[in-house]
């Protein structure tokens, strides 16, 4: 594979000077990272603002660009994996072996990077493409040659965490650590190959390891944005997610955890983040635990010093200290 030189990046049009924009884009995201050559529109203002992500046998590009033909050359072929693009919005046509593919709200679709192909995208459209390694994922696909060749559903449950994966990928602390790296490689694998069409022994597997790992993250995810809630519970997040609460308890469990433990144990670590932060020197205690979703100051005062062995006020005011002796 070609994965980018670093884990991720962002990169933006933005970043050049304008006469800079159209050369800068073409070389750094086009020749160099995903092997295309960019033809631009008459009258279409150039733009493009994308993350790319490099995990094991992974790599992600992600983001928004205006219109115009990404076209690969034989010049440009250097690899043969698999690319799986879906359309957030916009969307586009994907030209391949005399066949037109649509990409759009409702169908993704694959290619191989070795595969002489125009990707027609007709609007400013919001992308994201999954790329893999086809000698591990295509043992598993009943159909590959066919796959590569039809629309695909983004309907499905598979497709669908996916996508919701690829958004936690483009934060960059995201899969930080090596031994998380593999982890998660391998999940968006077992992803992409029921997503694709997996073979009935390669479909029991990933259903087994990657839907529910990839929900649970998905989960995870959620419980981060909504810690701040009030009412924030099982019965909230199965229905955000369109499970049963007890199916969300069961995914924890499984995971050796428990809904509960994650949900606090990620309040007080909130609450340590807002203490210790210069930003957020304005908040009280008692402000400091309610933004992290606590409604008993008493029980947030007790959770804290089981967790960190030491007050919040303790933090704070050590806190205070550094802030003082760098001024």
């Amino acid at each position: 594979m070609n994965p980018p030189p670093v884990n991720f990046f962002r990169l933006s049009t933005d970043q050049f000077p304008e006469r800079d924009r159209i050369e800068a884009a073409r070389e750094i995201v086009g020749r160099s990272l995903m092997k295309l050559q960019f033809e631009l529109r008459p009258d279409v203002p150039f733009s493009v603002d994308m993350v790319f992500r490099a995990l094991p046998d992974f790599a992600l590009a992600s983001g928004i660009c205006s219109a115009m033909d990404c076209v690969r050359t034989p010049e440009l072929i250097e690899s043969n994996d698999l690319i799986l693009t879906v359309a957030l919005s916009g969307g586009c046509i994907l030209h391949v072996r005399g066949e037109e593919i649509p990409i759009n709200g409702i169908t993704a679709a694959l290619t191989r990077t070795a595969d002489v192909c125009r990707c027609e995208i007709q609007t400013t459209s919001d992308l994201i493409n999954f790329r893999f390694p086809l000698d591990k994922i295509a043992p598993l696909i009943a159909d590959l040659d066919a796959a590569a060749m039809r629309p695909i559903p983004v309907n499905t449950e598979a497709l669908r965490l996916l996508v919701h994966y690829a958004t936690m990928l483009k934060e960059e602390d995201m899969a930080a650590a090596p031994e998380i790296q593999g982890l998660v490689s391998s999940h968006l694998q077992d992803l992409a190959v029921l997503a694709i069409g997996a073979k009935r022994d390669a479909a029991v597997v990933a259903s087994g390891r990657g839907v529910r790992a990839a929900r649970l993250a998905a989960i995870r995810s959620d419980i981060l944005r909504t810690l701040g809630r009030s009412d924030l519970s099982t019965e909230l997040i199965a229905a955000r997610h369109g499970i049963s609460p007890r199916y969300v308890r069961k995914l924890f469990e499984e995971d050796g955890s428990s809904f509960s433990a994650f949900v606090l144990t990620e309040r007080v670590v909130r609450a340590h983040g807002l203490l210790i932060d210069r930003r957020h020197a304005h908040l009280n205690i008692a402000q400091v635990a309610h933004e992290s979703g606590f409604g008993d100051v008493s029980y947030f005062n007790r959770a804290f010093r089981r967790h960190f062995g030491a007050t919040p006020s303790d933090f704070r005011e050590a806190a205070k200290l550094t802030w003082r002796a760098r001024e």
